[in-house]
């Protein structure tokens, strides 16, 4: 370095320690002021044992994933082969239709099932190499140690309330449409004897509707008031326009409506009336797996609008909607368990701790359904039924972290 450069740097050193200088003032007032901004970054508080155990944990989770989805699909696959033949499916729709939708959607109803996979393949390595051991002899509470733990979960389970509430039901259409289209599946595509509320004091009645051409037979609409029928609508047929750009738009055929005023009545009759209605074919059809269609806002709004109605057939989606934010919570109770279990070095590996751990993910999943199934057909609370496999399985979660290590 010459005799100039060395001069230049001098006064840059200079120059940066009068500005540094010059800048205290304003670093004290960010300090006192927006010190809370650094304390919040959660980032600070992660260590590099932190960092260690939830790329193991996220690693060996999606890994499990890939694993058990990919035998899944050979499986199914198999079985199916022949309806796809027999149907005609082509390979873009089995692979984009069919398989791209099933594997986010299995994957997801049996995340419990990988998460407590991966704790305890992951936990059981760690404590057979004595890394579990390392840590606690360095001075590392079991308590410290669950909280890499902890925000792995938090990752796993936001992406997993994420992938049922908005992702899955729209792939879900697309796989019952592929099915019912490729494999066979039959959906429900008519009612009868449709009665229910369209709004505070108006019933709408259809005796039959064929959902294949939106339209309904036998059509009759009453109105109240006071607990008095004040209008009385009666149609052949009505037909949804499905081309509207807005909703409940209905063409009534053969149409007559009774005005009732005290003892005066007023008749009036056509052959076509364009009216709206509050009915949307969905409010009419239930087919199977309807509420696993639903985004949360729309399975939201869907339980709100059929109260207001006064339809009875609304428990199982408070069901669906209640389970999809309970499911989002069973990573951390079984987490928890896994950890419990797998943390000590034992003789035999993990072969007994693995076995535990499926057997309780899928008693967990077994209980899962059976809660579904009695809120809707015992009329269980619908609340109760989604809530009731996390709230046994927290106790068992605290027995086990009892028994931990400390």
């Amino acid at each position: 370095m010459n005799r100039k450069s060395k001069e230049l740097a001098i006064k840059m050193r200079r120059r940066w320690s009068s500005l540094n200088k010059r800048l205290d003032p304003v670093k004290a007032f960010l300090k006192k002021h927006f010190g809370w901004v650094r304390r919040a970054n959660p980032l600070r508080y992660i260590s590099i044992l932190d960092w260690y155990i939830i790329k193991k944990f996220i690693g060996t989770y999606f890994f499990s994933i890939i694993l058990i989805i990919s035998i899944a699909v050979v499986f199914d696959v198999n079985e199916h082969l022949a309806k796809f033949t027999q149907y005609h499916a082509p390979l873009k729709a089995i692979v984009f239709d069919y398989y791209a939708n099933f594997i986010p959607y299995f994957a997801n109803l049996f995340s419990p099932l990988f998460v407590f996979i991966a704790v305890i393949f992951f936990t059981s390595k760690l404590a057979g190499n004595s890394e579990i051991i390392a840590m606690l002899a360095a001075g590392v509470s079991f308590k410290r140690l669950l909280r890499p733990y902890m925000i792995s979960c938090v990752l796993i389970s936001v992406l997993s309330f994420y992938l049922a509430a908005y992702v899955i039901p729209h792939g879900t259409i697309v796989l019952q449409n592929f099915e019912t289209m490729y494999k066979n599946k039959k959906k429900n595509t008519a009612a009868d004897n449709v009665q229910l509320q369209v709004e505070e004091g108006v019933i709408a009645y259809i005796q039959h509707y064929d959902n294949r051409s939106k339209q309904g037979y036998g059509f009759s609409l009453d109105k109240f008031e006071n607990k008095k029928l004040v209008s009385h609508m009666t149609a052949q047929t009505i037909q949804y326009d499905t081309i509207s750009d807005s909703k409940y738009h209905w063409t009534a055929s053969a149409w007559k409506i009774r005005n009732l005023r005290g003892y005066k009545e007023k008749i009036t009759s056509g052959a076509r009336l364009d009216t709206l209605i509050q009915i949307e074919p969905a409010d009419l059809v239930y087919s199977k797996g309807q509420q696993e269609t639903f985004t949360n806002p729309e399975l939201k709004a869907y339980i709100g609008k059929q109260i207001n109605r006064g339809s009875g057939n609304v428990v199982r989606y408070k069901v669906e909607y209640h389970k999809r934010i309970a499911a989002s919570f069973a990573s951390f109770i079984l987490t928890i368990i896994g950890v419990s279990l797998s943390s000590r070095k034992r003789k035999g590996g993990m072969g007994m701790y693995l076995g535990i751990g499926l057997a309780l993910s899928f008693t967990y999943i077994m209980l899962q359904t059976i809660s579904s199934t009695f809120a809707i057909n015992a009329g269980w609370p619908p609340m109760l039924a989604a809530w009731l496999p996390n709230i046994l399985f927290a106790f068992v979660a605290y027995f086990c972290y009892r028994q931990a290590p400390n």
